[in-house]
């Protein structure tokens, strides 16, 4: 018979989204006026840009990820890439920012916009998890008060949360809450048939990288591909062949959930589409909140193992 502190051990090992091997070096936060980076031990495991950053005074943006590392030191996002150079690591935007009637520049391309962060509180620190919290504000000089000032548009809380690396797989949580500074305020996606908009890893897409979704194997198209709550690339991001993968998870509570997908097998970002093309109302009462799991692991995932973390994650 399982003893109660049996039992109590292994409910918090299913809760777990990960168990990180003890011999490993423990996670630590470093920080200064213009980044916040997670290490483990000494090894860099992303950074959050809390400063503007432009390509020549261009472009300019804040509030995001990158660089973005896998498990064995490898960059797997992109920042300014040629082909979009709006686009930046780890990001999460929309082409619609209006209030009323009026459109207050586009986010998604970095035009009349910027996200000026606030501040950023670490509210966790353990050996094997730490979580920092950056709120910030949408502003853009579209937007102004009387004397000409920038007035925030949105206000947003963003957590990222670290999970200690296992043999074999790590895992990154993210929730970006989003309130209405102003009555009236929409957010949407692009105007097009695409409507792409919302959470966007912006990762290298190496020859040979492969999509698998909850329905099966993903191929990318103009349009997004049918919904699933969660997505898997995986490919040979070192300089050899050895691939390896990164899992996007979507909490059961995410606006649209199970949402579509916009696929690219070169030169773009993935993203989990919401709301598409027509613009919706953001309260200014109640946030409008994503949460994201991201998983790095080596080698191939299967589905079967890719259910079990969704599920996880899921519970929580």
């Amino acid at each position: 018979m399982r003893t109660a502190a049996t039992i109590v051990l292994a409910i918090l090992l299913a809760a777990s989204p990960l168990i990180a091997e003890e011999c490993l070096p423990a996670l630590r936060i470093e920080q200064s006026p213009e980044q916040v980076t997670v290490l483990q031990g000494d090894a860099p495991v992303l950074t959050y840009q809390r400063a503007p950053q432009s390509l020549d005074g261009k472009y300019e943006r804040a509030g995001y990820v990158h660089p973005l590392f896998d498990l064995d030191g490898n960059k797997l996002s992109e920042d300014f890439p040629a082909d979009h150079p709006h686009h930046r690591g780890i990001f999460w935007a929309w082409h619609q920012l209006l209030v009323g009637d009026v459109r207050t520049g586009d986010p998604w391309i970095c035009k009349d916009f910027l996200t000026e962060v606030r501040g950023v509180d670490v509210i966790e620190c353990c050996p094997q998890r730490v979580a920092f919290q950056a709120s910030a504000d949408w502003t853009s000089p579209l937007w102004t008060d009387e004397a000409g000032r920038k007035k925030p548009i949105v206000r947003e809380l963003t957590t990222i949360r670290v999970h200690g690396a296992a043999s074999d797989r790590r895992a990154i949580d993210f929730e970006i809450s989003l309130t209405a500074a102003e009555e009236h305020v929409r957010i949407g996606g692009s105007e097009d048939i695409k409507g792409y908009g919302g959470f966007s890893p912006r990762i290298r897409l190496p020859d040979g990288l492969t999509f698998l979704t909850d329905w099966g194997i993903a191929k990318p198209q103009t349009t997004s591909v049918d919904p699933s709550p969660w997505l898997d690339m995986t490919a040979a991001f070192g300089d050899d062949d050895t691939r390896s993968g990164v899992t996007i998870l979507s909490h059961p509570s995410v606006p649209g959930f199970p949402q579509r997908w916009i696929l690219r097998q070169k030169r773009s970002m993935q993203n989990p589409v919401f709301p598409g093309r027509e613009a919706v109302a953001l309260p200014t009462d109640c946030p409008l909140t994503f949460r994201y799991r991201m998983i790095l692991h080596r080698g191939e995932a299967s589905a079967s193992r890719i259910r079990e973390w969704q599920a996880a994650f899921s519970s929580q």
